[in-house]
């Protein structure tokens, strides 16, 4: 089960509109990251064909055909590296049979041509990356398992305030950039932080939306601007509680399968945006330091 909540002004994205409420469907099969700008959706063809090798899809005849459902986002990273160097069909093919519990941080897979710190011109940009961070709530609101991959491309400062100081340059000073003449600001077009919360909780797509809202808090307390018309931002809520899990969310919350109590949902939103704070930070430092290697 999935919903989305896209906030940045230039996105770039796959099979979102399905995930709205009252869309037919409701359940994906793989969600896309990638990095290459609009190129890189290219490389969610190749993930629906291995999930449908596989069997993995909606029932669309004749046959044995199934159709999966793999909404994507992706990043504009063209200005790191080779322009022509995106992900393809084959790509995503590679990324699903590298898959696994153990997830790379830094400046790799969808974080390789990421950056970060472009309010002010891309001359002073620094290295984004990928990220994750997860935790097991309280088993009052349930023990349920939450965690968080971000993909950091940002056009503002990760961990602190894109101001310009005393002397013009970028820092923290006695006035925003919003309250100083516009001397150094060009901000960059090629920006993005997009990404995925996702919990062991069955929730439905109404929940998973809200969860979706408050995760972008986490985005504002670690990227400073964010949701801005340069950026992309996206970010993806996934359930993966099966129906037949429906007899744990009756014994832990009292109500039917898909309807955690309004204090759960609550709780997996607050720690969602947490995690995405701790997830952005964790990828810029990791890719900081791929690069600085």
């Amino acid at each position: 089960m999935a919903a989305v909540d896209v906030r940045g002004g230039a996105p770039g994205t796959r099979e979102t509109d399905l995930l709205a409420p009252g869309m037919l469907v409701e359940r994906v099969h793989g969600i896309l990251l990638a990095g290459g700008s609009a190129f890189g959706l290219a490389a969610a063809t190749g993930v629906m064909g291995w999930l449908s090798d596989r069997g993995h899809g909606f029932p669309s005849g004749p046959g044995e055909m199934v159709v999966p459902i793999v909404p994507g986002a992706v990043v504009f990273d063209l200005g790191v590296g080779n322009p022509r160097a995106f992900p393809d069909h084959h790509s995503g093919i590679a990324a699903c049979n590298a898959s696994g519990r153990n997830v790379a941080e830094g400046a790799v897979g969808a974080g390789t041509g990421c950056t970060t710190d472009k309010l002010f011109g891309t001359s002073d940009a620094v290295p984004g990356g990928q990220g994750t961070a997860s935790l097991r709530l309280d088993e009052a609101y349930g023990g349920y398992v939450v965690g968080a991959l971000m993909v950091v491309n940002a056009v503002g400062r990760v961990g602190g305030s894109s101001r310009p100081n005393q002397e013009g340059g970028e820092g923290i000073g006695d006035l925003p950039w919003y309250m100083a003449p516009p001397q150094g600001l060009a901000p960059s077009r090629l920006n993005t932080t997009i990404g995925v919360v996702a919990t062991d909780a069955p929730i439905d797509r109404q929940a998973a939306l809200r969860i979706a809202w408050m995760a972008h808090d986490g985005l504002a307390r670690a990227i400073d601007p964010v949701h801005t018309p340069f950026d992309g931002d996206v970010i993806f809520v996934l359930s993966t509680a099966l129906p037949d899990e429906s007899s744990r969310a009756t014994a832990v919350d009292g109500h039917r399968w898909g309807r955690p109590s309004e204090l759960t949902v609550a709780a997996i939103g607050a720690a969602a945006a947490d995690l995405v704070s701790d997830a952005v930070i964790r990828g810029v430092r990791a890719g900081r330091r791929h690069r600085a290697s």
